[in-house]
C-alpha cells in the first residue's frame, strides 16, 4: 500500500526522486482515504518555487477541504495536467496518475527529513490508536 521507493511527509505526501534531480509529489493512499471522493485540485504554477513543509496547494473532496503541503522544496517543473481535469483520479492511483507536480529540487538533502515507507506506516499504526 505504501510503495517503499518512496518518501513520506508527516502531513501525508509522497516523493519520488528522480536521478536527474527532479521529483514527483502527490498525496498517499491513507490521505485520499480520509478525503473521500476528490472533486477538484488547485496545484501551483510550472515555474513557481514551493518550500518543504509550507502550503503549495489545495485539494477538495466531498467532504472538506484540505491543504497540500511540499513535502521538498524546488521549482515546479510541469503539473499534472489530466488530474487537474480528472481529480478523481488521486483516488483511483495516488502513486501512479494521480502525481501532482513535478520538481526541479532545490536541495536533495531535504529527502532526509522525511520518512521511508515503514517509518511513515508506523505513524500510521501511531494514530489509529
Amino acid at each position: 500500500m505504501y510503495p517503499s521507493d518512496l518518501k513520506y511527509s508527516k502531513e501525508h505526501e509522497w516523493v519520488r526522486l528522480g536521478n536527474d534531480g527532479a521529483a514527483e509529489v502527490g498525496i498517499t493512499q491513507f490521505a485520499q482515504e480520509q478525503l473521500g471522493d476528490v472533486v477538484y485540485i488547485d496545484l501551483p504554477a510550472v515555474g513557481a518555487h514551493i518550500e518543504q513543509f509550507k502550503k503549495m496547494g489545495e485539494i477538495e473532496s466531498v467532504k472538506a477541504v484540505s491543504e497540500v503541503f511540499a513535502p521538498v522544496s524546488g521549482e515546479v517543473m510541469a503539473i499534472n495536467q489530466e488530474l487537474v481535469q480528472t481529480p478523481e483520479a488521486v483516488n483511483k492511483d495516488p502513486y501512479g496518475k494521480g502525481w501532482m507536480v513535478r520538481v526541479r529540487l532545490k536541495d536533495k538533502g531535504e529527502a532526509a527529513r522525511l520518512m521511508d515507507a515503514r517509518a511513515y506506516q508506523e505513524m500510521l499504526g501511531k494514530a489509529k490508536h
